[in-house]
């Protein structure tokens, strides 16, 4: 009921703020149907939300306790909600505010946070770890693809392999890519190239479609027998925004089914285009190792060493000669030095021999028995002496003996 007012008779600015709280607290709590456009989590009781309606350009701040915000999972920004809201009036700046005492999530919004939830849940297990994802061959002997039978994914896939790599082999199992057996189909055409042993890499191949049409990918069962299979998988589901959950699982997503074939096998005009530069570089290489040992063999040969091999002796010539000339000079000085010792030996033992006695007039006396008669007591009369002098020898008879005074 409207307050009785007029320019004589104004109503106090407060009675006209507390029937607006009065009016609006009478509204009591409401059930909404918003986005949510931003959550601001801090680390306190009191959470903040915007909430903006799905049809008009109208947005609202809403606050909420965690334990409401926990209790509705995970609310991706941008997913459909329910919300109680209960409407107060601050009197103090009459600034209008909104808390959630309830929040649900719902349409597709649901389905992303139970999505979420279970991307949570393997994440925790480990499913996602980096460590665990398996290397592609580099050639493949068998290439499995599971896909759907005459779908747009099969031939994009065939295509570009075949245009890559003509040799290459594929085998397909086809399999249900939409609807509630979809996930089940997917895992056992899964299971049979995962048993093959000649199968070294497996593509798993749909095009794009709405969330729901995907939702098959994001089987937890489906996304658990990825994870198990023993040979690496490539996830090529839909296009660059869809990201099911079996992308995070497999050994490799790719963006498209083309990109799963750019993936798996090389190209051939690429990969002989680089075989083609590395026999380039090689024989460069080659080419340019025989120059530089080339060059180093004519600069060995350039050496007046082997130009002239006996030039090296010269020197040793020279010095050979100059040895024999100092050895020959010593042996000289040598000899002429030994011969004066010879010499000078020489006349000494020639001055002290008794043949220069013999030469200067003396005889040795010689007794028939070969004593020496040195004295006139070693001979008798009549006895028959030799005469050794320096020219020969004289026989004689001693005829007298006469002996001399030693002092006269």
């Amino acid at each position: 009921m409207a307050l009785p007012n007029s320019k004589e008779s104004p109503q106090p600015l407060g009675r006209i703020v507390m029937g607006v709280k009065d009016w609006i607290g009478r509204l009591g709590e409401v059930w909404v149907d918003a986005q949510v456009v931003e959550i601001k989590r801090r680390n306190a009781p009191t959470q903040f939300l915007t909430l903006r309606d799905r049809m008009a350009d109208i947005s609202a701040q809403v606050t909420t306790t965690s334990l409401v915000l926990d209790s509705a999972g995970p609310v991706p920004e941008g997913s459909r909600v329910v919300a109680r809201l209960k409407a107060r009036v601050w009197e103090r700046n009459t600034s209008l505010s909104f808390e959630c005492l309830e929040l649900h999530v719902a349409g597709e919004g649901r389905l992303l946070a139970q999505l979420e939830q279970l991307k949570r849940k393997l994440q925790a297990e480990g499913l996602f770890d980096p460590l665990r994802k398996k290397r592609l061959p580099m050639l493949p002997r068998v290439i499995g693809l599971v896909t759907g039978r005459d779908s747009d994914a099969e031939r994009d896939v065939l295509t570009n392999i075949e245009r890559r790599w003509p040799a290459a082999q594929v085998r397909v199992e086809h399999a249900l890519v939409q609807g509630v057996n979809a996930a089940e189909s997917v895992m056992t055409a899964l299971a049979k190239l995962d048993g093959d042993p000649h199968v070294d890499v497996i593509i798993i191949a749909r095009g794009g479609g709405s969330m729901e049409d995907l939702l098959p990918f994001s089987d937890e069962g489906l996304v658990r027998a990825v994870a198990r299979a023993t040979t690496p998988v490539v996830s090529a589901i839909g296009h660059e925004p869809d990201t099911p959950i079996v992308d995070f699982v497999a050994d490799v997503r790719a963006s498209t089914p083309t990109d799963a074939a750019k993936r798996v096998v090389p190209d051939v005009a690429q990969e002989l285009g680089i075989v083609d530069d590395l026999r380039r570089r090689l024989r460069q290489a080659v080419v340019g190792r025989l120059d530089r040992e080339q060059r180093q063999l004519d600069e060995v040969r350039s050496r007046p060493v082997l130009v002239d091999p006996t030039s090296a002796f010269d020197a040793h010539y020279e010095r050979l000669g100059f040895l024999r000339h100092r050895l020959r000079t010593t042996i000289e000085s040598r000899l002429r030095d030994d011969q004066a010792d010879v010499a000078r030996l020489l006349a000494g033992v020639r001055a002290m021999s008794p043949m220069r006695t013999l030469e200067r007039g003396y005889a040795v006396l010689v007794a028939d028995d070969h004593r020496t008669v040195s004295s006139v007591a070693d001979a008798a009369t009549g006895q028959r002496v030799h005469a050794h002098l320096s020219d020969g020898e004289l026989t004689l008879d001693v005829a007298d003996i006469t002996e001399r005074s030693r002092h006269g």
